[in-house]
């Protein structure tokens, strides 16, 4: 991994944090101050991200390590094949040639010489909600933080465009700074997925914790010709919502709440494991299976 970092002049200078004042460095200071990685899927030129920073830049140390391409859907790809970079852009964020997982996988395993109080991506350009969560990038970028047992939140707004991105970004500063104040962020990891509409501050309703709703199939392939006369396929659109029932992620941000679900890594399918069991036991000699 290479690393285009600032001279150390500049390297020097940067250690007077936000929150801190013009004050010269003090380590004994900066350890009592929460420290956040950002990253998100929409590039570190997004400005959901700028939004997100600058929404937190003052309650703590921020390092932002975000994708350089937009890498929505990429949910926790690793890059095993090709090399990655790490590069300083001019406004003081470092970018990663590479998926939304690589740059919290990089940060937390040598890119920084501490470890981050909380994970936080986002916010992203549209909603993440239902089965969303499976393919989002950004989703993706706080799983990996909770992998390595740091707690983690992925924001997102429900609908494309940016509209009232102020207001979701204090939106998301204050439930970071709640969580603070009720000593929330500690070595137990958490996973969280919130969602928050496109609303001015003062009409966004208050915060529902959630199930995930769910959507029916993707759209349809979209099939065209190349130039060349090559046949492409574009992956189809999000299919619709199938269940918005009361206690959704979708019903909530409906009704212009934010939503909160508390997301897992277990993919065992817990209710089923009796019959699956059962069935086994039915299976060819040397297929047969047994509880673990």
């Amino acid at each position: 991994m290479w690393v285009d970092d600032r001279p150390a002049p500049q390297r020097k200078m940067s250690l007077a944090r936000p929150g801190l004042g013009t004050a010269p460095y003090n380590r004994q200071q900066l350890l009592q101050i929460m420290k956040i990685l950002i990253s998100n899927d929409d590039g570190y030129f997004a400005p959901g991200l700028v939004a997100l920073y600058d929404a937190l830049k003052d309650v703590a140390e921020v390092e932002v390590i975000a994708p350089e391409q937009n890498n929505s859907a990429k949910s926790n790809a690793l890059t095993l094949h090709s090399p990655l970079y790490v590069t300083r852009a001019s406004n003081g964020f470092r970018y990663v040639n590479g998926t939304p997982a690589d740059c919290v996988h990089i940060a937390l395993t040598g890119l920084l010489d501490y470890r981050p109080d909380l994970v936080v991506s986002g916010i992203n350009n549209g909603a993440n909600m239902g089965d969303d969560t499976i393919y989002s990038g950004t989703v993706g970028a706080a799983m990996e933080g909770y992998l390595f047992g740091v707690p983690a939140i992925a924001f997102s707004q429900v609908e494309k465009e940016w509209a009232h991105l102020e207001a979701a970004a204090r939106k998301a500063r204050e439930l970071v700074l709640s969580m603070q104040q009720q000593q929330l962020i500690t070595p137990t990891p958490w996973l969280l997925n919130v969602n928050i509409p496109n609303r001015p501050y003062e009409d966004i309703g208050v915060m529902k914790l959630c199930r995930l709703g769910k959507r029916h199939a993707a759209e349809k392939v979209i099939q065209q010709r190349s130039p060349r006369g090559e046949t492409m396929y574009w992956i189809g659109a999000a299919g619709p919502v199938m269940d918005d029932a009361d206690g959704t992620d979708f019903h909530a941000t409906a009704q212009g709440h934010m939503s909160m679900t508390p997301l897992k890594i277990d993919l065992t399918d817990h209710d089923s494991l009796a019959s699956w069991t059962q069935t086994a036991s039915r299976l060819a000699p040397s297929l047969r299976a047994t509880e673990a």
